[in-house]
């Protein structure tokens, strides 16, 4: 069922471009968030061209081969990879049910599977970036270190959440647009 929703879903090209864009700026956020006050430096220094700018960020993208964990790095991709086609499932979901409001759960998965898979981006660095950046607010970072896999669990976590929110959004797609009699 999940791949034949699929494959309707991404046979329209809006959709697939949906995907391939949301990936793509969730790995740039995990790529460069944590390098975030060395890109703003150079992005803002006058003695360094626009060509050599636009080189820096480029090769900023490297930083998931030397700055990542095998691991983090397959964590990262897989839950950016997911974290694009439940948007665009979410996407087509929602376009297609707009007038059937009624029953919202299908709303409820997608929503909480992307939220989940956004705080499974991380590094081995920095660990989990938007979990350790909200518990340091609490002053509670340390509390990553005594987790057994010290906050990689939060991508393993995102990826069966967001597992979970494909199959139930593709339950949703799958279902008939009338109420069976």
């Amino acid at each position: 069922m999940l791949f034949s929703v699929l494959r309707r879903v991404f046979s329209q090209v809006r959709y697939l471009q949906i995907a391939i864009l949301i990936a793509a700026l969730a790995v740039s956020v995990a790529i460069l968030l944590p390098n975030i006050s060395v890109i703003l430096q150079v992005l803002q220094s006058p003695s360094i061209d626009v060509s050599a700018k636009l080189s820096f960020l480029g090769s900023m993208y490297g930083a998931i081969f030397t700055n990542f964990a095998l691991s983090s790095a397959l964590a990262t991709t897989a839950i950016s990879s997911l974290f694009g086609i439940n948007s665009a499932l979410l996407a087509y979901y929602i376009r297609r049910r707009k007038t059937a409001v009624s029953n919202t759960s299908g709303h409820t998965a997608g929503v909480l599977g992307v939220v989940s898979g956004v705080f499974g981006i991380g590094c081995a660095a920095c660990g989990s970036v938007i979990i350790s950046s909200v518990l340091l607010l609490f002053g509670a970072g340390g509390l990553l270190a005594l987790l057994p896999f010290h906050g990689a669990e939060f991508g393993v976590l995102g990826v069966i959440l967001l597992g979970f929110s494909m199959q139930q959004l593709a339950k949703r797609i799958n279902d008939p647009l009338v109420c069976p009699s």
